[in-house]
């Protein structure tokens, strides 16, 4: 049952239809900073988190919710004894769900901001409230997307509770979240450094589904950069059908032979093959030698060209 709640977004769509949903379940809300001050505005009784912690948010409101109060009460287990014996002995009450998105170093870190306003967009106190909230899972509902409070208020709405199987989907959603968040983060401090770092990881942002995969039984999605870099953040559509796994795969390859000339270049490929590759004085003239290589084979597939047409 959820009886206390902890509300803290950068994002705040929907989020005050998620907060009156839960006060009209009886759900106890404490925020901080602009989420406490957007929810009050807008007629919700909400708890400061400061009254919580008993303690005034610091250096600019870098420290507001790392504190015992807030993550012993998400980090009990419930069934265990000495857990519940400790937080009431320490005077901390539970908290059932944390409703928490981070703020967007994925968006600001592709701005054109000084270095040291980039790092400003580092999360800190998020990150490590919905991370305390997943591990805990089983006992504290964890959010960590605005696209989930349709599905929790449903869920509440039918049975009362969140089941465990939603609970345990949110909570790898957050670490799929925070992997990736930290991946850019390094990736951004480590930018020009050529040393070989312990561990590799690397940050990309689902851009959208596909109709299917390399074969139509099979599933497949693209994915971005999430520091804005990669043929895929770069590319505009300006007309024709949606395109499939295989004219992505195809782009990528032909996109790549193209760009290792320095005169005008042009690929014409297909099934992740080159059917014919030709350099020219002009875009066309660098096309027709192309198509002529091959002009059966290239009917159907992609042509790069790495030049303005």
């Amino acid at each position: 049952m959820i009886k206390r709640a902890l509300i803290s977004v950068f994002d705040k769509t929907n989020v005050l239809d998620f907060a009156k949903f839960l006060v009209s379940k009886d759900v106890e809300i404490i925020s901080s900073g602009g989420t406490y001050k957007y929810l009050k505005e807008n007629g919700i009784d909400v708890i400061e988190v400061s009254e919580v912690t008993k303690s005034e948010e610091m250096l600019d409101g870098r420290v507001k919710t790392l504190h015992p109060a807030i993550h012993g009460g998400i980090l009990p287990l419930r069934d265990n004894e000495s857990h519940m014996k400790t937080i009431k002995e320490r005077q901390i009450n539970t908290i059932d769900l944390v409703c928490v998105n981070l703020y967007p170093f994925f968006e600001k870190v592709k701005e054109d901001l000084t270095f040291e306003e980039k790092v400003e967009f580092i999360d800190i106190g998020g990150p490590s409230m919905i991370r305390s909230a997943a591990k805990n899972f089983k006992d504290v509902l964890v959010v960590s997307d605005i696209n989930d409070y349709v599905e929790i208020m449903k869920q509440i709405d039918e049975r009362g509770e969140v089941d465990y199987a939603t609970r345990k989907k949110f909570a790898a959603k957050v670490f799929n979240l925070t992997s990736a968040y930290d991946a850019a983060i390094s990736k951004f401090l480590l930018e020009n450094d050529e040393t070989y770092e312990e561990y590799l990881s690397a940050s990309y942002i689902k851009s959208k589904t596909l109709r299917y995969g390399e074969n139509p039984h099979q599933s497949a999605a693209v994915y971005k950069n999430s520091d804005g870099s990669g043929m895929m953040n770069n590319i505009i559509e300006l007309n024709g059908k949606e395109l499939s796994y295989n004219n992505i795969k195809d782009m990528d390859i032909a996109w790549k032979v193209v760009n290792e000339f320095e005169e005008i270049a042009c690929c014409g490929l297909k099934h992740n093959s080159p059917c014919g590759v030709a350099i020219g004085e002009t875009v066309k003239e660098a096309y027709i030698k192309a198509y002529e290589c091959d002009p059966i084979s290239i009917f159907g597939g992609i042509v790069a060209i790495n030049n303005t047409v």
